[in-house]
């Protein structure tokens, strides 16, 4: 356990977008029950919007490209460390450069604790032969048990979760009188993506009723076009990408009624604000420890498995097995439009 007399904590997580943002609820909790603690946050540069959004915590960033690339960059990075006279070092990524940077912090006197990535429970639950069927413990939960080794345990509540924001004025555009529904079509793989045409019928049924404004979220020249494409053709219906950067992006979903996405990082984004969250899962699945924070497992609309049994075939739907293209397909845009009525309605009466 970390001495009282040094209480700096340093929390790495370098990547990816989802996964620094679900460290959010965690880092909110653990200020919530020390609040003297002094948090320096370890991560890259496009990262640091997220966490800086949790009062109190610092970040040093980490430049993997340049100053701090390879394993000279990487001693490098462990002096700036060392200098801050940590008492305790949580690698909540558990990857070769974290472990680097732990080894080199090694003989400091700083206690360490790592992620516990599961990875043979994770190959039971992916493998298509003998797959062992069961929920593993959530990503969140996870993090929360490196702070409990370090001396710092943790209980993860439902309101550890950040506050609304102003509403940023570059999107001004947008009826605010109408309930904003945020809408992500796409992932970093294909398998966890909607299939383009039954997102497009998902949106002629928002664009029907009266009171939703729909809100699409994406980046890249090619998402853009695409969701360009849909503003011009259907009413009520506005894309945000490109529009502006990450702070006004985070901003403007604080401010939505509902987000839907894919098993992606616009979820982590959306939950983190205590936003309710619809996800739809491809070849992955929640039970594999990765569904936004705090949301109900009505909420997370999965695959067929009668029809595709083999599902989830990996953590990050990278993975896709001959014939399992289909499988988000057999999530119909009619399901997704009801549960969106359905966690509106509940919204209004809360």
């Amino acid at each position: 356990m970390a001495t009282k007399d040094r209480v700096q904590l340093g929390v790495l997580r370098f990547s990816a977008l989802g996964d620094v943002a679900m460290c959010v609820p965690v880092l909110l909790a653990l200020r919530r029950t020390y609040p003297e603690l002094q948090v320096l946050f370890l991560t890259k540069a496009r990262f640091a919007p997220l966490v800086l959004k949790v009062q109190g915590l610092e970040v040093l960033i980490l430049d993997h490209q340049n100053e701090h690339k390879g394993v000279f960059g990487l001693y490098r990075y462990s002096k700036l460390l060392r200098e801050r006279d940590l008492s305790a070092f949580a690698d909540f990524h558990n990857v070769l450069r974290s472990r680097i940077i732990s080894f080199f912090l090694k003989g400091s006197g700083l206690s360490r604790a790592r992620l516990d990535k599961a990875r043979a429970e994770k190959r039971a639950l992916t493998r298509v032969r003998n797959k062992v069927w069961k929920p593993l413990k959530s990503t969140h939960l996870r993090y929360a048990e490196v702070l409990g080794d370090l001396g710092w345990p943790v209980a993860l509540e439902p309101t550890d979760v950040l506050p609304k924001e102003e509403f940023p004025p570059v999107f001004g555009s947008l009826n605010r009188e109408k309930m904003l529904v945020g809408l992500a079509p796409y992932a970093a793989h294909p398998g966890k993506c909607y299939p383009l045409d039954k997102m497009e019928t998902l949106i002629g049924l928002l664009r029907g009723h009266p009171d939703i404004q729909i809100v699409l979220f994406g980046g890249g020249t090619r998402e853009a076009a695409l969701l360009k494409k849909w503003e011009e053709s259907y009413e009520n219906c506005t894309s945000i990408a490109g529009v502006a950067g990450l702070q006004e992006e985070l901003a403007l979903i604080s401010n939505l009624q509902l987000m839907v996405s894919m098993d992606s990082g616009n979820g982590h984004l959306a939950a983190m604000y205590g936003i309710p969250v619809i996800s739809i899962w491809g070849v992955t699945h929640p039970y594999t420890g990765f569904s936004p924070f705090a949301q109900p497992s009505e909420n997370a609309l999965t695959a067929d498995r009668k029809a595709f049994p083999a599902v989830p075939t990996s953590i990050y739907g990278n993975k896709v097995p001959d014939g399992y293209e289909a499988a988000i397909a057999s999530i119909s845009p009619e399901r997704i439009y009801g549960r969106i009525l359905e966690v509106l309605v509940q919204s209004e009466e809360a």
